[in-house]
């Protein structure tokens, strides 16, 4: 649960993001605050293109040209990045994989329980070309969580799985976020998704990206049924068509 006394794990303050083209800057971003609370889990919803990449990259410090804050500094806070595709390097086995993502001090640490909990064990020595695309995915989850993330980062790490790997998935990654007190920020286009695990719903716009509403979710997780989540998406496709489909 959100501790709602302690500082934000994440606030971010973009006045201005742009980029250079020929026919002159484009904005991705403009005047987009928002905050992630410690142990809350936040998604950021916005229509294709609207600039979700460019904002993780922003609050991750991989993008410093632009006009506004991130706090803590990216470089101050340790934050686990879990991506679309797992991008792991196919002459590493799984447990190499998983140690470079440690400070160089710490690389060698047991990882027993880590491994244990997500699974992994038996496959700590099998390369990725051996693993099925969810196993690499929690080979991925694995490197996020392995420097004890305060804000874990996903950028639609369930997406192209069947159902139920991707539901598999999504109790293994937020069960160890909760255990960990780690801060959650997700994108995804997945609203369903978004109700099942969410606190909070970010909306964004269409590009320049700003924050078009902030929706809190009061109804515990336990209490969420398919009906509940079909009314609210249906609710907010109503109240901002730009953002969310029908």
């Amino acid at each position: 649960m959100p501790d709602a006394g302690a500082d934000p794990a994440l606030s971010v303050a973009i006045r201005r993001k742009a980029y250079a083209s020929r026919s002159g800057p484009v904005e991705a971003v403009r005047d987009l605050t928002f905050t992630v609370q410690p142990g809350e889990t936040v998604c950021l919803i916005g229509p294709s293109g609207a600039g979700k990449t460019t904002t993780l990259r922003i609050l991750l410090g991989l993008d410093r040209d632009y006009e506004g804050t991130v706090t803590p500094d990216p470089d101050r806070v340790r934050s686990g990045m879990v991506f679309q595709e797992p991008r792991l390097l196919p002459w590493r086995s799984v447990e190499e994989n998983v140690r470079l993502s440690l400070p160089r001090r710490e690389r060698g640490r047991s990882l027993d329980a880590l491994f244990d909990e997500l699974g992994l064990a038996p496959w700590r020595g099998s390369y990725p070309r051996e693993l099925s695309l969810g196993m690499a995915r929690r080979v991925a989850l694995a490197r996020a969580l392995a420097i004890e993330p305060r804000l874990l980062v996903l950028d639609e790490p369930f997406v192209s799985l069947d159902d139920a790997a991707a539901a598999g998935l999504r109790g293994i990654v937020f069960a160890a976020a909760r255990r960990r007190g780690a801060a959650v920020l997700m994108v995804t286009h997945n609203v369903p998704e978004a109700l099942e695990v969410a606190d909070r719903l970010l909306l964004l716009t269409p590009r320049p990206a700003s924050l078009a509403a902030t929706v809190p979710l009061a109804t515990p997780r336990p209490e969420r049924s398919r009906a509940w989540a079909d009314a609210v998406r249906q609710d907010l496709a109503a109240r901002f068509p730009a953002t969310v489909a029908a």
